[in-house]
C-alpha cells in the first residue's frame, strides 16, 4: 500500500464516508411487521459467495488496536426455525490475544433464487476471565419487529444497496457491493473474481468497513476504513 499524507487520508475517508451516508437512502428498509415467505425457500440454491456447505471451518486472523485476533466461523448442520424457514447454524468464535472474546450463533437461508438471508443472532461477549458481559446485538427476525436481511444477493452486481439485517435501534447493518472482480492477496492465497462490499451500521454511521468475498469461500477478508481498526483475512479452510 502507497504511504498517503495524514490530511490526504483524512480528505479520502471524509468523501467515503459522505458517500455511503448517501447510498444509505437508497438501501431498501423493510416494513415493519414484514415477514418473509417460507414458499421461496423450498428449492435452496446455493450461493457461491456466500455457500451454507455443513461441516465447512473458516479461520480467520488479523488485528484491531493492539490486539492478536483469531476467529473460527463453523458451517454447522444444525437447523432452525424462524418464520417458518429453515436456517443454517453458524458458529462464530472470536479470540484476542488467546483469550475467548465472543461467541455467536448466526442463522442464515438461502431462498430458491440463491439469496442468503440473515434471520438473526445470539451473541455474547466475555471478559478477560470469561464471565459473559453483554449480549447486545442478539436478535431474531420476528420477533419485538425484527426483520430478516440479505447478507448476499443472488447475483451482486456494482450499486446493489440492501439491508443486511433490521431491529430498530438495536441490528440495523447495510450494505453496497461496489466491485465483483477484484482480486485480492490473503494468507489462504491469490483469489480472483471477488466481490467487494462497503458495509455499515446506521446505528455507528462513521464507522465503515470493506468485505471481500470469494466463490466457493464466502468472506475472505475484511477491514475497517473509518472509524474503526479491525482487519481480519482468512488463513485456512478444513473440513470437519
Amino acid at each position: 500500500m502507497k504511504t498517503r499524507g495524514i490530511a490526504a487520508i483524512g480528505v479520502a475517508t471524509t468523501m467515503l464516508t459522505a458517500g455511503v451516508l448517501g447510498i444509505a437512502a437508497r438501501a431498501q428498509a423493510p416494513a415493519r411487521g414484514t415477514s418473509v415467505d417460507p414458499a421461496n425457500f423450498s428449492a435452496p440454491e446455493q450461493n457461491p459467495y456466500f455457500p451454507l456447505e455443513p461441516g465447512t471451518v473458516s479461520i480467520y486472523r488479523g488485528t484491531e488496536d493492539r490486539d492478536r485476533l483469531h476467529e473460527r466461523l463453523t458451517v454447522t448442520d444444525r437447523t432452525k426455525v424462524i418464520e417458518g424457514v429453515t436456517t443454517t447454524v453458524i458458529h462464530d468464535v472470536l479470540f484476542a490475544n488467546g483469550i475467548l472474546a465472543e461467541k455467536t450463533k448466526d442463522w442464515y437461508a438461502t431462498d430458491s433464487a440463491g439469496t442468503v438471508w440473515y434471520f438473526g443472532e445470539a451473541t455474547a461477549t466475555y471478559d478477560k476471565d470469561g464471565n459473559v458481559v453483554s449480549t447486545e446485538g442478539s436478535w431474531e427476525a420476528g420477533v419485538h419487529g425484527a426483520v430478516a436481511g440479505v447478507i448476499m444477493p443472488a447475483d451482486p452486481k456494482p450499486t446493489n444497496a440492501y439491508r443486511q439485517e433490521f431491529w430498530r435501534g438495536h441490528a440495523e447493518d447495510q450494505a453496497w457491493i461496489v466491485q465483483r472482480t477484484a482480486k485480492v492477496d490473503v494468507p489462504y492465497g491469490t483469489l480472483d473474481q471477488v466481490v467487494r462490499s462497503f458495509e455499515w451500521a446506521r446505528l455507528e454511521p462513521r464507522v465503515v468497513s470493506v468485505k471481500l468475498y470469494a466463490p466457493g469461500l464466502g468472506i475472505v477478508k475484511e477491514q475497517d476504513l473509518t472509524g474503526g481498526t479491525e482487519s481480519l483475512e482468512l488463513v485456512d479452510v478444513r473440513s470437519v
